[in-house]
């Protein structure tokens, strides 16, 4: 009987989530590059980009679970950072150019209290020196040419803000933030609150939603043999990707209409219209479907499916 919890569809191809530590100096896409070629995996994407100067959890969709990245990319993350007060810089990190200086430092109780001000829902502008985009061309290419655009601010939320260590000039915190917020942005808005300025000069990734970087391999044993054979052992599986979204049994017949783009009728009376569920036969993952209601009547339609797997 083959085991409903592997990671590795029939034919030897790899799906699920591994939780990889990235190291410093190394891009996130790099990082991508290395493992599609040491684990012989075609398709492999990440979920939230790292800079090059950040480390910690990085979390892969290798094969099918490319297909569950929308549903992953908006769970909150977060991150321990470092910055460095009396200094910004116009990458608003310490890869930048300094373009102001002050004097004068805060007492740690003051940036205690300016931290807890920016819990909530806030109002950030992203940097010039990111990938968004800007009539088509992303805006740190911009700035590296000197342009000048008008960026529009966007609300994030910051879910908690703790303020670890304070060895003045630096102060660590540990911020969990919502999908899109920019930390190194947030460590300069503190700066400007506390009104000396500040920069970002460390980061690292702790969590992405319910992964902790406790649980990822580091890329340095990943790169060894020994590692890649645990590598593989370590594949989240993809009916664990999305604990948050409820498991619904099927029969191998509703599985197969569901593959095929067919809806069926709703087994459990607990969901309501809009709900996201993963719909299981002989426990792997055959759908991504929603909750839809009308006059009485309750169905679910698959929104992603996944091959691979037929019962």
């Amino acid at each position: 009987m083959n085991n409903p919890r592997r990671a590795a569809d029939r034919d030897g191809t790899l799906s699920g989530l591994l939780l990889v530590d990235k190291p410093p100096g190394l891009t996130s896409f790099g990082v991508v590059r290395r493992v599609k070629k040491l684990l012989s995996v075609r398709k492999v994407g990440h979920l939230g980009t790292l800079d090059p100067f950040a480390t910690g959890l990085l979390p892969l969709a290798l094969g099918e679970a490319t297909k569950l990245v929308p549903f992953l990319m908006g769970q909150p993350k977060t991150y321990r950072a470092t910055l460095k007060l009396g200094e910004e810089t116009d990458t608003q990190d310490l890869t930048g150019t300094v373009t102001g200086r002050w004097k004068r430092l805060p007492e740690p109780e003051a940036i205690v209290v300016a931290a807890a001000r920016f819990v909530g829902e806030i109002e950030q502008t992203p940097p010039l020196y990111s990938a968004l985009h800007h009539q088509g061309e992303r805006l740190y290419r911009l700035a590296r040419r000197g342009e000048q655009v008008e960026v529009a601010p966007r609300r994030v939320t910051i879910l908690a803000l703790t303020v670890e260590t304070v060895a003045l000039p630096e102060v660590t915190v540990q911020v969990t933030c919502s999908a899109g917020t920019y930390v190194r942005t947030l460590a300069q808005d503190l700066g400007r609150a506390l009104g000396t300025g500040a920069h970002l000069i460390a980061l690292r990734r702790l969590a992405v939603g319910p992964f902790s970087v406790d649980r990822a391999l580091p890329l340095a044993d990943l790169e060894e043999p020994q590692g890649q054979e645990e590598a593989r052992g370590r594949i989240i599986p993809l009916a664990d990707c999305v604990p948050e979204f409820k498991a619904v049994p099927v029969s191998a017949d509703e599985a197969r209409a569901l593959r095929q783009g067919q809806r069926i009728v709703n087994p459990d009376p607990a969901l309501t219209e809009g709900d996201k569920v993963r719909i299981l036969a002989q426990g792997r993952l055959v759908a991504v479907a929603a909750c839809h209601t009308r006059e009485g009547l309750a169905w679910l339609a698959p929104v992603r499916v996944f091959s691979g797997f037929e019962a």
